[in-house]
């Protein structure tokens, strides 16, 4: 189990997994160090992109958050400080800590980290390394999609509809899918656990939708018929199964 704690440093705090064999320190966090000790391998994607470092507690990844639209226009990675638990970093890391202890398909968190200067604040998070994964969104260009996998994630999506978990960037590029089958998904910046209500599930369901018809499903042949009906079919059935509401799309 994951076991949450505060830590102090010099320029804000940290919050780790105190469970750890090792207690992670603040220079896991340190972006540029691993990058001029050229032990890092960089993964494009996302605003900041991500960061595989391996840690003395194994393979983990390193987000530096970044702002996107218009405010990075007045600030790169900079955020309002509003208290520390309203920091991005401590609010991903205690929400991934919830799901994962709930046996949830994340990757578990292994610090976080905020540096506050005045009135704002930058922040960082490391969890644990997915390994043997790809975005189902690779699967979705490459059209190497089948029924059973449509069922993997539809059933997957419902485990964490049933959790009240409302996804705030639902899309195929943060569903992951190792060489077993099993579905994860990433990215818990800015979301939420919420009371299960159709609407805002189904809100989910369209948000991932569109995520695959600008990857071009509308032009895979039997797209529909041949992975997003199942996928909603399974969504159902383990909604009904869980006795939650479901949804439909």
């Amino acid at each position: 189990m994951i076991q949450a704690q505060v830590q102090a440093t010099a320029d804000g705090a940290m919050l780790l997994d105190a469970s750890l064999a090792e207690r992670p320190q603040p220079e896991w966090l340190e972006r540029a160090a691993w990058l001029a000790q050229g032990r890092a391998r960089k993964l494009a994607g996302g605003r900041g992109g991500v960061l595989f470092v391996d840690t003395p507690v194994g393979a983990c990844a390193l987000r530096h958050y970044h702002r996107g639209g218009l405010m990075a226009q007045l600030s790169r990675d900079r955020y309002l400080w509003l208290g520390a638990e309203r920091t991005r970093a401590f609010r991903e890391f205690r929400l991934l800590a919830v799901l994962a202890n709930a046996g949830l398909p994340v990757p578990a968190p292994v610090a976080a980290r905020y540096q506050r200067d005045g009135l704002r604040y930058r922040a960082d998070l490391l969890t644990r390394r997915l390994d043997g994964v790809e975005p189902l969104a690779a699967r979705v260009r490459a059209q190497r999609l089948d029924q059973v996998l449509a069922a993997a994630v539809g059933a997957t999506l419902a485990r964490f509809h049933a959790h009240g978990v409302w996804h705030a960037d639902l899309n195929a590029h943060n569903i992951l899918v190792d060489v077993a089958g099993k579905v994860w998904l990433l990215d818990f910046d800015r979301c939420r656990v919420r009371k299960p209500q159709l609407a805002w599930q189904r809100a989910n369901l369209l948000r991932l939708r569109r995520s695959f018809d600008k990857l071009g499903a509308r032009r895979v042949h039997g797209f529909d018929l041949g992975f997003w009906h199942p996928l909603l079919a399974a969504y159902h059935a383990a909604m009904v199964e869980t006795g939650s509401e479901g949804a439909g799309a």
